[in-house]
Formats: structure tokens, C-alpha cells, sequence
């Protein structure tokens, strides 16, 4: 499907690319081919800024795993992946691994996500009958990853106060509440293309700590009020530094050779961070292509067409190109938004859906391109439908409850 899916992204790019190039006022022919060219430099950088980050995560990763920390948190955990990814063996590594990575999503540490994300990878890689081939635990765990609870939505709140929003904060509770609708998307399309029994004791027992922490979350958004983005800042890098702590100080009374430990994991994120880059490189030239095209504004087009033909309100039509684009690149949905709140302002309508779908949709291509890339999967099965249409359920929901909070 990956194979289908990256052939129509640059066929249909470049031919209506150039069908736009013929037409009077199209863009030049030159745009097109640099930013086809631009891709393979910007992978490049994106694999340099991400190595550092791969070494110092995956060599504290590498401690909680020699000093049993990894066991003791799989073992907690079992009963709930044996539902939802009986493929895993009872306390394999592989569930504190997605853990950590689905913790560090949740409260918005995204450079620690995405080191823990590729080692979970390669740990369900590990249990792997046909390599090249998705497994049912891996697609699962990916589609979670992309449609994850966000309890910190920090960089957009900070956005919003850059542009001058009267109430900065006032998307939290929203983000919290469309994140969580297209989490449960995911999970759903994904329990139902794998047939898995959802009315378990478990399943029950981890949704319900989901909305208790959702529910105290939002209490504290409402007293925290403007102050929330700096206390959700603080909260995680306390946070953060001190599970370091924690983890080092656990390795030394368990005698394990702390800084060998990290020193090994750190030479297995190098290795990591060069597998991906052929991955990255054919996944961002595709984008760079379809974004070239014109494609996006044709559907804008196309939208506030059906909008207006059914009488339905169409402002909201000017933030879905961010939900359409972050699927293939959050830097490019990041500057939609950004460009939403230049020219509507962050308080509009389009400015509140806008920071709503780029808070809830992920960047599944990427995503996509950079977790299977890094251990060599190539058939992704319904990975990119399951993933894609989580992206759709978060933005349908960001487009209503915009409209319930802000409309």
C-alpha cells in the first residue's frame, strides 16, 4: 500500500504541477524541482538534529533496561497488552518501552517520544515472524502513537500567545477533548481490522484512568487559567529530569555500570538514525512534491463549494488545510496555522480550528516512514488507513467542538 500510496503522491503532484505551470499566472517550474531538491537536504538535517536526541534517550533507555526497571513495568502491564497486543510475550521489554514512549506523548516531550517510539519499533521488530511485513502489535502501537492523548499542547499555546490571543490557553480543554476522540478512533479502526474483543476487564481499567486523569487535567486548566502554559512547562521539565534522576540512581543501586550502559545505548541511536534516512528522504520528496502542486488549494476550493451549495457555514474552511497537511508534514501544517493566525488572528474562528486540528491531527506519513523505516517495513498492511482515519476523526471533531466553543 506504502508502495501505491508514495507512487500517486509524486505522479499526481508533478502532473498537476505542471498542468498549473501552463496555465496563465501557474508557478514556475523551478518551484517544483526545488522543493523536490530541498527534501533530500531537509532529511539530512532532520536526521542531524534527530541523532542527538537518539543517543541520549535510547543510552537512558539502555539503563532501564539493565537495571530491570524495563521488567517491572512490563510485568504491571501485561494484562492490558495482552488484549490489545497479545503477540507480545508476557514481560517482554517491549511494553515498557511503548509505555515510556506513550507517556513522553502525552505530556508533550517530543524529543524524548520519538528516540523511545523507534526503540518500542524495534523491540515488536524483535518478535517479528516475517521481516518487512507490519504485525498486528506493531500497527497497533503506531496508530496509538499517532493519534496520542495530549495532555500539554505547550508549542501551540505558546503560538497563541505569540500572535497576541486574548486567552491563550482557552484550546487546552478542546485539544484534550479531540486528541481523545481520535485516540479512540485509532484504536477502534484498529481493534476492528484485527478483530480484537474489546468488552475485557483490562480494556475497561485503562479508559477509565484515562478519563480520570483527562478529568483532573481539565480542573487544573481551569484554575490555572493564563498561568497554565507555564506551569505545563515546568510540570514536564520537572518532570523529565526527574525520571533521569531516577533512573541513573536506580542503575547505580542495582550496580549496573551506569555510563557503559548509556554509552551503548547512545551507539545503537547513531545506527538507528542512519537506517531511517533513505526512508525519510523518499517519504519527504513525495510531500514536497504534492505540496508543490497546488493540490491543497484546489481542495480548500472545493470545500467552501459544498459548504456554500448546502448553506452551511464555510469560514471554518480556511484552517482545514492545516488538519489536510499535518498527515504529511507537521512543519508545513505548523506554518498554516501560523499563517491562519496572521491573517484571521488567533481569537477568529479559523484561528481556534486551526490550533484545535494542529493539536490533534500527527504527521502519520512521517511517522510512518520514520518508525517501520527504522526497522526495514515495507508492507504496512492498514497501518496508513487506520492512521489516516484517526487524522479524520481529529479533524471532524476539531471542526465541532470549535464550533461548540468558539463558534
Amino acid at each position: 500500500m506504502l508502495n501505491i500510496i508514495w507512487g500517486i503522491m509524486v505522479v499526481l503532484g508533478i502532473v498537476v504541477a505542471l498542468v498549473r505551470i501552463m496555465l496563465p499566472g501557474g508557478p514556475e517550474v523551478a518551484e517544483l524541482t526545488d522543493a523536490f531538491f530541498k527534501s533530500a537536504s531537509l532529511s539530512v538535517e532532520i536526521i542531524i538534529g534527530l541523532m542527538g536526541m537518539m543517543c541520549l534517550w535510547m543510552g537512558i533507555s539502555s539503563i532501564v533496561e539493565q537495571s530491570g526497571l524495563a521488567n517491572k513495568l512490563a510485568k504491571l502491564l501485561t494484562p492490558l497488552f495482552k488484549v490489545i497486543m497479545p503477540e507480545i510475550p508476557a514481560g517482554h521489554k517491549a511494553v515498557s518501552d511503548i509505555t515510556m514512549n506513550l507517556s513522553a506523548n502525552m505530556l508533550g516531550l517530543d524529543n524524548a517520544a520519538t528516540p523511545l517510539g523507534l526503540k518500542a519499533m524495534r523491540s515488536l521488530e524483535e518478535l517479528n515472524p516475517h521481516p518487512g511485513t507490519a504485525t498486528n502489535s506493531e500497527i497497533m502501537f503506531l496508530v496509538i502513537n499517532t493519534s496520542a492523548v495530549t495532555i500539554f499542547p505547550i508549542s501551540i499555546i505558546l503560538y497563541r500567545t505569540k500572535f497576541g490571543a486574548a486567552c491563550p490557553t482557552d484550546i487546552f480543554l478542546p485539544i484534550l477533548i479531540t486528541t481523545t476522540i481520535s485516540t479512540l478512533a485509532g484504536f477502534l479502526a484498529v481493534a476492528f481490522c484485527q478483530k480484537i474483543n474489546l468488552l475485557k476487564l483490562p480494556l475497561f481499567v485503562a479508559f477509565g484512568l484515562l478519563f480520570a486523569v483527562a478529568a483532573g487535567i481539565s480542573v487544573w486548566a481551569v484554575y490555572a487559567g493564563d498561568t497554565l502554559a507555564s506551569q505545563a512547562t515546568g510540570f514536564s521539565n520537572v518532570l523529565i529530569m526527574a525520571f533521569v534522576a531516577a533512573v541513573v540512581l536506580w542503575g547505580m543501586i542495582k550496580k549496573v555500570p551506569v555510563f557503559a550502559a548509556f554509552i551503548s545505548g547512545a551507539k545503537e541511536g547513531i545506527k538507528v538514525s542512519f537506517d531511517i534516512l533513505p526512508y525519510l528522504v523518499a517519504m519527504l520528496s513525495a510531500i514536497a512534491v504534492f505540496k508543490a502542486s497546488g493540490i491543497m488549494g484546489l481542495l480548500i476550493s472545493a470545500i467552501k463549494s459544498v459548504c456554500a451549495f448546502f448553506g452551511l457555514r464555510g469560514d471554518f474552511a480556511e484552517a482545514v488545510p492545516v488538519g489536510l497537511m499535518n498527515p504529511l508534514s507537521g512543519s508545513g501544517g505548523r506554518a498554516l496555522m501560523l499563517d491562519v493566525f496572521e491573517t484571521y488572528g488567533p481569537d477568529s474562528l479559523a484561528g481556534h480550528i486551526a490550533s484545535l486540528m494542529q493539536g490533534s491531527t500527527e504527521t502519520t506519513f512521517y511517522v510512518i516512514a520514520v518508525y517501520f523505516g527504522a526497522v526495514g517495513i515495507t508492507k504496512v498492511r492498514h497501518a496508513i488507513g487506520c492512521g489516516l482515519f484517526a487524522d479524520f476523526a481529529a479533524m471532524m471533531a476539531a471542526i465541532f467542538v470549535g464550533l461548540m466553543f468558539f463558534g
